[in-house]
């Protein structure tokens, strides 16, 4: 029996076993041993039950003396009422509830020993231990397997019990001949338990063995990730890429002709980016930066670069509104320079009129090929679109690039692997600039990010106006409703922001479509005007424009305007349901304000007063800073909803927790570039064991971007 074995050809579980498995994605033998518990109870010796609340969950173990079933108001209450193992008559009974689990009725009688796992509260005189994980202790000959150890406690589901669970694997583990890990790791990442290290995460002989073949399991992860990471550098490094040499004279142009000096950072940056630009191998750059920071600008000086020598530049942004906004700041900024622009978008096409060129200059593009800024080249024509801007309509077969050298792909975490592998997979590779106003957790850009060099713009623009942030718990708009009207009076605009477009029965949050009338009842004289996603796109582009004249006073929406929305004399949120968002996404809405000279303010409405939503959304009273928010997200979500596996094409982690565990990311990151390195090939004897690991897989994806 090997790891690949399907667990239908193990005779000994039974076929009603089979279907939760898989329900669990236990599929094979290797599935079901690398089913990680997710905490274990030490067993071996139970601590008394205890005379107070508890602030922590305990591990307890009692024999029932007596159940009861009550109700309510309709609620059901199943009472089972424990004491202590050996019958310490000092000690004071606990008490479980379950609240409308009438089958746990079915399953707890007297007499019966319980592992219940839970916190202890008290109410007056009782201990209680409300919804407790519970295990019902038999005494049978595979008692030692559920006892008397410390026990594994699984991730579970209807029809597999921790017993079951735990029973499949104790016995799988006795069949399987080497319990090792089924990823090797060098030399240098090896340090102790890893012989038999699948049996010891399952049923750990102490402590401090669970502790050193954890970590051994969790470097066996994340060198697999690192050195898919990688191969997928060095596999970009290996394409043939453009060079873009220059005189420099286009982005100098620009530059001066700007109202305002790149900040420091910005320098830095656009240093950085117009190396990669002039070398052979394609770039492949991520630039993350907080909102406002002015990444745009750097973004634009680099498709300029490529413009001047002589390839085509594409833009391409996540939302309509988004591709529109750059359309416009691209042609107010560079119709003075002559650089031809389109907008591609399902939408709208759109070509700006043929202007006098900026003078000429002779280059290099692709080895070999002389150009001009309109490329000499064959496949250029003199009126073809030298920087295309649009959204997903880029990716469709009617968007014709001739020599496409850079794309810029704004906000990248809105699209998949496959959405940006469709528009830079072609030959020669074009250079790749990905943008995120979302500043990245550290311990992020060594994972999903890490095929990507890095660039940060770590310094804010001089004269930003400040934005200050309330905290509003409580149903009563009145303060918000009356300092909105003074900031319309005094001429200035605002954004009302809900987490839906129309009411559900399922959710217990606003909508922006059932709230609009109330606003306009609110608010009047002033003009209101209500965007969301599924209003059409020429009222989208309608809605936005009066409201960038200063035509519409308020605007009614969803999340639509989240990203690229820069209207200066926009500064006044106010934003509805706020404990609906994540911290990082509150902040990108919150920078859609403080544009202009104006003091912003931001008000962050919630009914729910729990120490959980005050504490999440403190966190924006406290900062602005992006780099600060993105961290306090990662510690309060963790990083389930930031890693997304599913868009980076990377296996899941099952063990690692990238957080708790960044240290041994680093000594996993750092063991695979440098094997990689010293053997691009894995030509050695003793590496050709890692090819398995940079081989593609079915339905894996290990190049993010190319």
């Amino acid at each position: 029996m090997d790891l690949d074995t399907p667990l239908e050809q193990l005779n000994w579980i039974p076929r009603p076993r089979i279907l939760p498995l898989r329900r669990l994605a236990l599929v094979t033998v290797g599935d079901l041993l690398t089913h990680y518990p997710r905490r274990h109870e030490d067993r071996r010796e139970f601590s008394g039950f205890p005379g107070e609340e508890s602030i922590t969950p305990l591990c307890l173990c009692g024999e029932v003396v007596k159940t009861r079933l009550m109700r309510f108001g309709g609620r059901k209450i199943f009472e089972a009422v424990l004491e202590e193992n050996g019958g310490n008559a000092l000690s004071q009974p606990l008490i479980c509830r379950w609240f409308n689990l009438h089958y746990i009725q079915k399953m707890i009688a007297t007499g019966q020993r319980l592992v219940v796992f839970g916190r202890v509260k008290r109410k007056g005189p009782r201990l209680l231990m409300d919804h407790p994980e519970f295990e019902i202790i038999e005494n049978d000959e595979e008692i030692l397997v559920h006892f008397r150890r410390i026990a594994p406690i699984y991730p579970a589901t209807e029809g597999l019990s921790q017993r079951v669970l735990r029973g499949l694997i104790f016995r799988l583990l006795e069949q399987v001949q080497d319990a090792s890990a089924n990823v090797a790791l060098p030399v240098s990442l090896v340090h102790g338990e890893h012989e038999n290290a699948l049996r010891k995460i399952h049923f750990p002989e102490s402590e401090q063995q669970l502790r050193r073949v954890r970590d051994h399991l969790v470097l066996t992860e994340f060198f697999r990730m690192q050195m898919q990471i990688a191969a997928a550098r060095a596999e970009n490094s290996a394409r043939i890429g453009w060079r873009h040499r220059t005189s420099g004279r286009l982005v100098d142009k620009f530059l001066r002709a700007l109202p305002f000096a790149l900040t420091d950072a910005q320098r830095r940056v656009l240093n950085e980016i117009k190396n990669d630009l002039q070398i052979a191998s394609p770039m492949n750059r991520l630039l993350q930066g907080d909102v406002g920071s002015g990444k745009t600008v750097v973004a634009i000086a680099a498709m300029l670069q490529a413009v001047e020598s002589g390839s085509q530049a594409a833009l391409m942004a996540p939302t309509q509104i988004l591709a529109e906004q750059h359309y416009a700041v691209l042609r107010d900024w560079l119709d003075p320079l002559g650089i031809r622009i389109a907008l591609r978008t399902a939408a709208r096409q759109e070509d700006n009129a043929a202007l006098p060129l900026f003078e000429r200059a002779e280059t290099n593009t692709r080895d070999g090929c002389a150009s001009q800024i309109e490329c000499s080249c064959p496949d250029q024509s003199e009126s073809a679109p030298q920087i295309i801007v649009g959204t997903h309509a880029l990716l469709y077969e009617n968007v014709k690039f001739s020599n496409l050298g850079l794309a810029v792909i704004d906000e990248q975490h809105k699209f998949g692997v496959a959405q940006r592998a469709k528009l830079t997979s072609r030959e020669p590779a074009p250079d790749v600039l990905v943008m995120t106003a979302t500043p990245i957790p550290r311990t992020l850009t060594m994972t999903i990010y890490g095929d990507l060099e890095l660039s940060t713009i770590d310094e804010m623009p001089r004269g930003r106006s400040e934005i200050v942030t309330h905290l509003l718990t409580g149903k009563k708009l009145d303060e918000p409703i009356t300092f909105l009207r003074e900031q319309l009076s005094a001429g200035r605009q605002a954004y009302i922001i809900y987490p839906l477009i129309d009411e559900s029965e399922k959710l217990d949050a606003k909508a922006a479509a059932a709230e609009f009338a109330r606003w306009e009842e609110r608010l009047r004289p002033f003009r209101c005007e209500l965007l969301h996603g599924r209003v059409a796109s020429p009222d989208k582009q309608s809605i936005m424009e009066r409201f960038r004249t200063g035509q519409t006073h308020a605007l009614i929406s969803t999340t639509v305007i989240e990203v690229g929305i820069d209207i200066s004399n926009a500064t006044v949120m106010l934003i509805e349901n706020a404990e609906r968002f994540g911290l990082s996404q509150l902040h990108q809405l919150r920078g859609r304000i403080g544009r202009g000279t104006h003091v912003s303010h931001c008000w962050l409405i919630t009914s729910d007063k729990s120490m959980e939503t005050v504490t999440k959304l403190s966190v924006l009273q406290r900062t602005t800073n992006g780099f600060e928010i993105a961290e306090a997200d990662w510690e309060l979500r963790g990083p389930g909803d930031l890693l997304g596996t599913a868009q980076s094409g990377l296996p899941v982690l099952k063990l690692g927790d990238l957080r708790r565990d960044a240290a041994l990311m680093r000594k996993a990151r750092l063991a695979a570039l440098e094997l990689l390195e010293n053997d691009p090939e894995l030509e050695q004897p003793e590496n050709q064991r890692f090819r398995d690991l940079i081989v593609e897989k079915q339905g894996q994806t290990f190049s993010h971007i190319s």
